[in-house]
């Protein structure tokens, strides 16, 4: 493996921790604001990733980079512990507790795709040929090294964001619902899907269909970023 490949795959791991942190401390915050002090207590109201990967060293370590190796950018998953009880008598802020990651991730995206466009607008970044995950925007010297860094952060952020968005146990889609929800019919709904046979099954179809809902969401935001250009894969 290259030296370049091997600073790619760095920059990937870091975005990885920075985004995936930023997602927990976002559920706990919420979930404090809430009256949920569970993640508070544990840390998990912080940008340091050390509480993070302290529960989670597996998802937060071990495998982001194993799959680095493997499929070239990292997967894992990261955890805030909540109140079980609070979450059933406060079905609504739950909910909100478990929509506050993927809406972190959304920003993180936003802010990666304005400073892509800032930079695009004043002649600093180029528009790539091809689109690729790590290569969003383009650019020449210095340019090159902060456009591989802005595109790295906007694909993974919206990979994070659409694929936590899923409905589907365990991911936080599935918690959003009971937004939408009574109280009763959202305490069903709760005991239904923290069934782990329902989460199993709820990570295998996510795993089969992100895929197809990911890659037109993907070239919908970049032919935003570069309106006129009609990027296709």
């Amino acid at each position: 493996m290259d030296n370049t490949k091997i600073a790619e795959g760095v920059i990937w791991y870091v975005a990885f921790l920075f985004s995936t942190t930023f997602h927990e401390a976002a559920h706990a915050w919420f979930a404090k604001l809430g009256g949920d002090l569970t993640a508070y207590h544990g840390g998990q109201v912080s940008l340091n990733p050390t509480a993070h990967i302290k529960r989670e060293p597996i998802g937060m370590v071990l495998l982001p980079i194993l799959s680095l190796f493997l499929i070239g950018w990292p997967f894992g998953y990261a955890s805030a512990p909540y109140d079980p009880v609070w979450a059933q008598r406060n079905h609504q802020k739950a909910a909100l507790m478990s929509l506050a990651g993927p809406v972190s991730n959304l920003f993180l995206m936003l802010v990666a795709g304005f400073l892509i466009r800032l930079g695009y607008g004043m002649h600093y970044f180029e528009a790539p040929m091809e689109i690729q995950y790590s290569e969003v925007a383009s650019g020449a010297g210095t340019a090159a090294n902060l456009a591989l860094v802005v595109s790295i952060f906007f694909s993974l952020n919206l990979i994070l964001c659409i694929f936590n968005l899923m409905p589907l146990p365990p991911l936080d889609g599935s918690g959003v619902i009971p937004l939408f929800l009574n109280q009763r019919l959202a305490q069903r709904y709760r005991d239904i899907i923290h069934n782990q046979a329902f989460a199993m099954m709820g990570l295998l179809f996510a795993w089969k269909l992100f895929p197809k809902i990911f890659s037109p969401v993907f070239l919908f935001a970049v032919n935003v970023l570069y309106p006129g250009l009609d990027y296709h894969r």
